[in-house]
């Protein structure tokens, strides 16, 4: 069989696909945003449970508060923010927050009285071990070891 002769819209695909050319100034994931009922509830969570520092905790609009937890010398912060009318708490945030160690974390968390999984989970490689564990409102993440 002859090979495929390219067409113009092989052309277009590659130069799409190999555009690396920047349309932003997107450097980074700079904050993940997690609802919860009680902003100070959730500072203690993280802070106490998780050993996040609090990074802002700062008055603004109407009686708000724009709040800012993250893991020591972490680039990402998660911003504790009141839900917007209509919307939930108790939500799987698709967060993943990395550990070099999926046990330990595991067993403290447990032993301080979080809400994790019965087990950390073990897919084989090269699934790093993880597990989910809930905060004071219910909502979900990811604890993933690092390799």
């Amino acid at each position: 069989m002859p090979p495929r002769r390219r067409s113009w819209k092989d052309n277009e695909q590659e130069e799409a696909v190999s555009d690396t050319t920047t349309r932003t100034h997107i450097t980074q994931l700079g904050t993940v945003m997690i609802p919860v009922a009680d902003q100070d509830a959730a500072i203690a969570f993280y802070v106490e449970n998780l050993g996040f520092e609090k990074r802002a905790d700062v008055p603004y609009g109407n009686d708000e508060r724009w709040v800012e937890v993250a893991p020591q010398g972490a680039a990402t912060t998660v911003s504790l923010v009141l839900p917007r009318e209509n919307e939930p708490v108790g939500i799987h945030t698709r967060a993943g927050f990395t550990t070099t160690d999926a046990d330990a974390d595991h067993a403290a968390l447990r032993a301080a009285g979080v809400d994790v999984d019965e087990s950390v989970m073990r897919m084989g490689d090269p699934v790093p071990p993880m597990f989910f564990f809930r905060d004071q409102d219910g909502n979900t993440s990811l604890m993933v070891e690092q390799r």
